[in-house]
């Protein structure tokens, strides 16, 4: 996109469309999400909230909760049925074509058209099985319980092995992008494709109509922000991962001594703002994410040589969402009402017509108004934490991407601050004299820390990177 002379956010747009095809199983349109837009020539930095929604006509009632057991480690009671995880009743109104759309609309040079072809052409070759997907494929449960679903992802039944020839076709999908490209983003909530949802969701017991989907608006908001030392970073507000990474940054502010390298004491200091803000986090706004099925996001980052900025994160919430694909569409729909706290009457309660709280956190930064570096992460309550670090590892103490990308990191997101099994015994030890410390390797699965990614400019070059034990970043960049 920035070679056909799109600028960062046409890029973003295109990137987070083809994303959702190649791993489908993270994001896609039928997900949600939140993005920063920094737009160099007026120096102002806009946000796209198009998070996902619950249904209008939601019966909170429906999402009783079961006797005697927990879903894990909030202590959360098990909802009859679990249909707060996965199925119909799981699915919430979707937002990432509202959002992409809004984008392209108001910020992008290219057309929708354009931005959405590159998505048409990887449905259409269909999705390559390599060993990662396969993993990611043979692992989960639950896929085989919708036939569409198995159509797609269970070729003859099973898990596809790693195959270098094999491909996993969606038609439907295929044919639903092909219908956005011709009728544009408006058709997901009020055309043709809004229709086929609607008629494929209420089949299987889902009460998101007509109205739900035409009454959808992705929200331009004002981004939050700090001043970091000279050094402003912006954040999106409200109910995302936002307000909890700013707070740990104010706090870091007076704990960190910036040098040429972090100390143990930096990572206790770490360990110490992250543990206040989700305090506050839990305190003021309920839980968000279940850590048993992080890393299930997408998150791009994209600067170009003008110096627009966008970071953009989009989810379907846990691996495979709601784990219903829409025969009609080929749509995998998301499952946002795993967000929302099932205890009636709690912060965060499950009820109609709202807005989950997220833990996305996508991200960016400038001096003078020059950029400095945008990011964001996958990974549920560990994006924070993950975004903390990096940042401060970049701004405190003055090292690369590269170097910032491989310094081991810890966890501070539950009572127990988990620190990566190759941090140096110093700094654990330092840890551990405040806080009760676990380690634990940083796998490919199941995900233990946050999934980051970067683009820095460093010497007048925008320098991009990933979190390097991930199987299948990319990363491109414009000088």
């Amino acid at each position: 996109m920035l070679a056909s002379g799109g600028n960062a956010i046409d890029a973003a747009v295109a990137a987070t469309l083809a994303v959702g095809v190649v791993e489908p199983w993270l994001s896609g349109i039928g997900g949600g999400g939140l993005m920063l837009l920094r737009l160099a020539a007026e120096g102002v930095t806009r946000g796209i909230d198009f998070s996902m929604v619950s249904p209008r006509r939601l019966d909170p009632a429906r999402y009783a909760l079961a006797t005697g057991t927990d879903a894990g480690l909030f202590q959360w009671p098990r909802v009859v049925g679990d249909r707060n995880i996965s199925g119909p009743e799981s699915i919430c109104v979707p937002g990432t074509i509202a959002g992409l759309g809004l984008a392209t609309e108001r910020f992008a040079r290219l057309s929708w058209r354009q931005l959405i072809q590159p998505a048409i052409e990887l449905a259409e070759a269909g999705l390559p099985v390599d060993w990662f997907t396969a993993l990611t494929i043979g692992v989960e449960a639950g896929l085989e319980a919708y036939p569409a679903t198995r159509m797609v992802f269970l070729p003859g039944g099973a898990a596809p092995k790693a195959d270098t020839g094999l491909r996993l076709a969606n038609p439907a999908l295929t044919g639903t992008l092909r219908r956005l490209a011709d009728a544009g983003p408006g058709d997901f909530y009020e055309g043709g494709i809004a229709r086929g949802i609607v008629a494929d969701l209420a089949a299987h017991g889902s009460v998101i109509d007509r109205d739900d989907l035409a009454g959808y608006e992705a929200r331009m908001v004002e981004p939050a922000s700090l001043d970091y030392r000279g050094t402003a970073i912006e954040a999106m507000p409200g109910l995302t991962g936002g307000p909890t990474y700013l707070a740990a940054m104010r706090g870091l502010l007076h704990d960190i001594v910036p040098g040429t390298s972090p100390t143990p004491e930096a990572f206790v200091a770490y360990a110490r703002a992250l543990t206040a803000a989700y305090a506050d986090r839990f305190a003021t706004h309920g839980h968000a994410g279940l850590t048993h099925d992080s890393g299930c996001t997408s998150h791009v980052s994209v600067i170009d040589a003008d110096g627009n900025m966008a970071s953009v994160t989009n989810t379907l919430l846990a691996r495979f969402g709601a784990k219903l694909v829409l025969p009609s569409t080929g749509i995998l729909m998301n499952n946002g009402m795993m967000w929302f706290d099932p205890r009636p009457g709690a912060a965060n309660a499950i009820a109609a017509g709202k807005r989950p709280l997220a833990n996305m956190c996508p991200l960016l930064a400038t001096r003078n108004g020059t950029p400095v570096f945008v990011m964001g992460a996958a990974g549920g309550r560990q994006i924070v934490p993950a975004l903390v670090q990096l940042t401060s590892l970049l701004l405190d103490f003055g090292m690369s991407v590269d170097e910032a990308l491989r310094v081991p990191r810890l966890d501070a997101s539950t009572s127990t601050v988990i620190c990566d099994d190759r941090m140096p015994a110093g700094q654990v030890a330092a840890i551990a004299q405040s806080f009760p410390v676990s380690r634990i390797a940083d796998t490919v699965y199941p995900v233990q820390f946050g999934v980051p990614n970067a683009v820095v400019r460093e010497r007048g070059l925008n320098i991009g990177m990933a979190h390097p034990t991930t199987p299948w970043p990319v990363a491109l960049a414009e000088s």
